[in-house]
């Protein structure tokens, strides 16, 4: 240590204590620059996702998923039928149904109506599936199938807005949307919201992927399984340089317009349209040309099924999966066109699960098994679900009606826990009783696997902070790896 001038004394050392004391305020200024680095970082975040910025954003914690493949099924699978199964129904066959029954939709109210499909239990987990599904019942093992999701509207419109936006009116945001506004996407030549048409667009339209209030560079891009699969993917120019040039003086238009009357989030977005529809022209032949998956693949997936729709949809699911690789966000698939009345089946019960169960059944087991393989699986999570269920009472003498008091579905993949059941209904299969589960649950636990806390994900509009899961939802940990 220094002595003093004097010589008399030596300065000791500080103590800890003292060393803190004094040092307090350079401590709090590092701590304060850590804090402000991290807020300007999200608050930069922030700005992005208003202006529609689909660049990736950073998550709230670590996420268990990177992409969502949502299975939609179009109409409302009969629970009882399907994944629920119930004695009770057997024994009380053809006779007046026992318990409450609440308003249907047609109200023309029959008879207890059994499952006509046996159920076998599979897996190490032996979670029983109806035999409309022997191939996807192979990979219950991957499963958390839920059996007490509940929906607050009976109409098919009002359901799938709720269903897909949140909310049973039109003109919110897209699960689709939401998740690109919060994540943003690593796929620079694509959308990264994708709809697999099948044929068959839900009620309720277009709105069902639409972007809402969020800007428009988040809404879903629905891709035909045609050639071409969107309008004016083949470029009419003659050459690259000269479309270049046109799309180089719409930006200059584009900014002129922004500088003389000011920043608009509208005209940001469509820039950026316009420069991912260019890249698009590129990206999507080879995206849509299956000749350079194997002649196995394309029969694992049902490709050359004797049944044209079992062929849709396995062509949608391969293309799903083509996606994913690519690093699309959010791919949605609907149902094909030609199986009757969707999975609506007021009438002729029989028939149309049939049919419709042959149409998806393969396909998706081929999808699950092919990500599986291929190590994507983990960082998938895949959803399988349509928005609402049937009554376990007949509609006339062969038909369900709708029933949003309790229902199944799926999810399997990135973080979800397999070979999991989580809740129940009544012994009747009609109404939720065990861990009664919402639809912003649903939405809640998926934004969850994606590292997105569903309440911390908002936007501001109307002068309040909107979000996909509104004031509800809480995620449903049980069916979490």
């Amino acid at each position: 240590m220094a002595h003093s001038p004097c010589g008399r004394f030596r300065r000791t050392g500080h103590s800890r204590r003292e060393l803190l004391q004094s040092a307090a305020c350079g401590f709090g200024a590092v701590a304060a620059s850590a804090m402000f680095q991290k807020m300007a970082r999200a608050d930069d975040a922030d700005a992005k996702r208003a202006a529609g910025d689909l660049s990736v954003k950073p998550t709230h914690f670590s996420p268990k998923a990177l992409s969502v493949i949502f299975l939609y099924m179009d109409g409302g699978v009969s629970q009882v039928d399907s994944f629920d199964p119930k004695p009770k129904l057997s024994e009380q066959n053809g006779k007046p149904f026992p318990a409450k029954i609440e308003p249907t939709q047609f109200n023309n109210i029959g008879n207890t109506l059994a499952s006509p499909w046996k159920f076998q239990q599979y897996g190490q987990s032996g979670i029983p599936v109806s035999e409309l599904f022997p191939e996807m019942a192979k990979h219950v093992d991957d499963m958390a199938v839920i059996r007490s999701m509940t929906s607050n509207f009976p109409e098919h419109t009002n359901a799938n807005y709720f269903l897909h936006t949140g909310s049973g009116l039109q003109g919110r945001p897209s699960m689709g949307a939401w998740f690109g506004y919060g994540l943003g996407t690593e796929c620079q030549d694509l959308p990264h919201f994708v709809v697999l048409n099948g044929g068959l667009i839900p009620p309720g339209g277009l709105d069902n992927f639409g972007s809402g209030f969020l800007p428009a560079s988040y809404q879903g891009s629905v891709f035909g399984l045609g050639n071409p699969p969107v309008s004016d993917i083949i470029p009419r120019e003659a050459t690259t340089d000269l479309q270049r040039k046109k799309l180089d003086l719409i930006r200059q238009l584009d900014l002129a317009t922004s500088e003389r009357y000011g920043h608009d989030d509208q005209v940001e977005s469509a820039i950026r349209n316009y420069e991912l529809a260019a890249k698009m022209q590129l990206a999507v032949p080879h995206l849509m040309d299956l000749s350079d998956e194997t002649r196995e693949t394309q029969e694992m997936y049902g490709m050359f099924d004797e049944f044209p729709n079992t062929q849709t949809f396995a062509r949608e699911c391969l293309l799903a999966r083509r996606l994913v690789e690519r690093g699309v966000r959010f791919i949605e698939l609907t149902c094909p066109a030609g199986n009757g009345d969707r999975w609506d089946q007021h009438s002729n019960l029989y028939d149309g699960h049939t049919k419709n169960a042959k149409t998806v059944d393969k396909p998706i087991s081929a999808l699950l098994a092919d990500l599986k393989q291929r190590g994507l699986l983990q960082k998938t999570l895949v959803v399988w679900s349509g928005e609402f269920g049937r009554t376990p009472f007949a509609q006339g003498t062969d038909g369900r009606d709708h029933n949003q008091f309790g229902f199944s579905l799926w999810m399997a993949g990135g973080g979800i826990k397999g070979g999991t059941i989580y809740g129940a209904t009544d012994e009747f299969g009609y109404k939720a009783v065990v861990d009664k589960a919402e639809m912003h649950d649903l939405h809640a636990t998926m934004l969850h696997l994606m590292g997105m806390d569903h309440e911390r994900l908002t936007y501001r509009f109307g002068g309040r902070d909107m979000r996909l899961t509104d004031v509800h939802g809480i995620v449903l940990k049980e069916v979490i790896s």
